[in-house]
Order: structure tokens, then C-alpha cells, then sequence
């Protein structure tokens, strides 16, 4: 992420209902935040939360029912026409379905998306190689869609959305009809992308995983509210909604056999590290020190925000009186402790 924190986009107040004959749907509800230039910024939540919405609100392709939407410190609410194409020419956006002209190449899918806003030839000549290069298409570009893998179609359509050199890009679950491992290399290219352009970038998503892997901040939905906003670390490792902690934990997927839980000679502990202490020989340590068997029975740690972020499970058996003070020992040494078969 860009040193630079200033604003580029602001939310405020900004609402969003769809009329219907038995209720008004509140799709979005007054929602008030700001996203930095040049940063990569997750909205997260499940079907229904409003996301999608909030993020056509950006480029106009969903007007807000009231509140003000501002970028570059300008109001942009009420744009309407070639004020309002302007705006959408600096604005790329990828889509989920990928949204591909299928009787056109890839050179003239990218080459429409600059021919449509009155690029002339020459520009088009000049910019749509560049774009193919950089996402790994520059030999595919007289290939027609249907012969594309999903993750081709996926990289033509972020060409596309970066044809024009936008300010920002939209990425409308940009991996949900992906595999894992092609969804991989499109975060990577995506976040590759945020990096060498500068570009900041709004990736919306249902997947934990997707947010975690290249976002700076998240903003976690709920039937229409913003019910957490932050480093994506910190919600990560340190959810305050209770809603938000479903997802993380969704995440993690540290399941256990009851019958491990079951033996009360053992006291089992759910051990949870953050930053440098993720590193740290805390376990090794924990034995040399108070001489007592410990057993490892689930455990990850992975980077978020190139910070370590661990969770390891584990049973302490021997003295009681030792086994007291390992326990201890651990809490001082470690980010949480939390006994989970008592």
C-alpha cells in the first residue's frame, strides 16, 4: 500500500433502496467511510449483505437513494452525462462472469472497451499489447474466448477494465467461478497490478480467504451496515463483531474429534499468536522449562499482511501444579490462551 493515506474515495451517509410493492428494500443503510489512494480495499459478506450494490455506487451503475459519494474530493452523486462518462472512463471494473464479446479476439475485447470511448486507432494499436503483456496474454490475443481457460477470460477482462489507465478498479467477485489455484495466480496479478500502476483498487467478495490473501483494510457487511471496518490483520486476529468472528473462523477450520476433548486428565488449549511471537520457540521453550508432555494436535500459521498470524492446539498433561504454570507461562508468551475443554 501507497504511503500516501489521503482519500480518494468517500462514502457519506450513503444509502441505497430498491422499491417494492409490499416493502422498500434497504440494500445499503447509511454506510460512511473512506478508501486511500492506492490502497486494495475489501468489502466482505455473505449473499444478500448489500456489497455488490455498494460497489456500483462507485462508477453510478447503482445511484445512491441519498448520502453523497465523493472522489478526488469531488461530489459525484449527480453526474449525468459526459460528465458522468468521464468519470466511468477513469473507473475499470472486472466482473465475475467475466462479461466476454464471444465473436470477438482477445485484442479486440480489450481494443472495444478503448474504441468505445473514442480512442483512436493509433492508441489502440499502441495500448492493447501493453495491456496483454501485462497479464500474460500478449500470445493469445487473436484467440477467441471460447478457447480461453477461465483464468484466460478472467485475465482478458482485467486487461479490459485497465485499457483506458483508470484511477481505480472495481473487482465484482472477481474469483468466484474460479479453482483455487487460478484464483491464486488472478489475486496475485491483481495485486501485482495494484502495485506497479498504483492503482487502487475495491475487490468485493463472500470468501475470507480472497480478502485476506491481498487487502490492506476490510469493511465486513451485514443486511445492508458496515458492522466492521480495519486493518485486515486486525479483523483477522482481533474480530470485535460477532458476526465478523463467524467468518474468520470459517476460515481457520481448527475442528477437533470430540473424543480429544473428552480426556480430563489433559488440559487442551487453543493457543492464539500474532506479530513477532508467531515465530518465537514458545513451545519448545514451554517443555524445556516446566518439564511436562505437551501434544500438538492442530495447528496453522500463515501471513496476513506479511504479519505472522498462528493458531495451535494443544494438551498439556503431568504435575498439576506444572501443567498451572505452563499455562501461565504460555498466556505471558503469546497473543490468547483459551482452555476449550473444560
Amino acid at each position: 500500500m501507497s504511503d500516501n493515506i489521503a482519500n480518494l474515495i468517500s462514502f457519506r451517509d450513503v444509502s441505497v433502496t430498491f422499491p417494492n410493492k409490499e416493502k422498500n428494500i434497504e440494500a445499503v443503510k447509511e454506510v460512511s467511510f473512506n478508501i486511500y489512494k492506492g490502497e486494495i480495499f475489501g468489502i466482505v459478506g455473505t449473499s444478500g449483505a448489500g456489497k455488490s450494490t455498494l460497489l456500483r455506487t462507485i462508477n453510478l451503475l447503482q445511484r445512491p437513494t441519498q448520502g453523497q459519494l465523493i472522489i478526488n474530493e469531488k461530489e459525484i452523486t449527480g453526474l449525468k452525462g459526459e460528465a458522468l462518462r468521464k468519470l466511468r472512463i477513469n473507473i475499470g471494473m472486472i466482473f465475475q462472469q467475466f462479461s466476454l464479446i464471444n465473436t470477438k479476439t482477445v485484442y479486440d475485447n480489450v481494443a472495444f472497451a478503448m474504441s468505445a470511448v473514442g480512442k483512436s486507432k493509433d492508441e489502440i494499436k499502441q495500448r492493447v499489447p501493453e495491456v496483454l503483456e501485462l497479464v500474460g496474454l500478449i500470445g493469445r490475443s487473436s484467440s477467441y474466448p471460447v478457447k480461453l481457460s477461465g483464468g484466460e477470460k478472467q485475465r482478458v477482462g482485467i486487461a479490459r477494465a485497465l485499457a483506458n489507465n483508470p484511477h481505480i478498479l472495481l473487482c465484482d467477485e472477481p474469483t468466484s467461478a474460479l479453482d483455487l489455484e487460478t484464483t491464486n495466480s488472478i489475486l496475485d496479478l491483481i495485486k501485482q497490478i495494484n502495485v506497479k500502476l498504483g492503482i487502487t483498487t475495491v475487490i468485493i467478495s463472500h470468501e475470507m480467504n480472497v480478502i485476506k490473501k491481498i487487502c490492506d483494510r476490510v469493511a465486513v457487511m451485514s443486511q445492508g451496515n458496515i458492522i466492521e471496518l480495519d486493518d485486515v490483520f486486525n479483523v483477522f486476529t482481533s474480530p470485535k463483531h460477532e458476526f465478523t468472528k463467524c467468518l474468520v473462523n470459517r476460515t481457520i477450520d481448527l475442528v477437533l474429534p470430540s473424543r480429544l476433548l473428552q480426556d480430563k486428565n489433559r488440559k487442551t488449549l487453543k493457543i492464539v499468536y500474532s506479530g513477532e511471537k508467531a515465530e518465537e520457540s514458545i513451545i519448545s521453550d514451554t517443555i524445556k522449562n516446566f518439564g511436562i508432555k505437551l501434544n500438538i494436535l492442530h495447528g496453522k500459521i500463515e501471513y496476513i499482511a506479511n504479519k505472522p498470524f498462528g493458531i495451535l492446539i494443544i494438551q498439556l498433561s503431568g504435575n498439576e501444579k506444572k501443567v498451572g504454570e505452563a499455562e501461565c507461562y504460555l498466556k505471558n508468551r503469546t497473543y490468547r490462551v483459551e482452555v476449550i475443554n473444560e
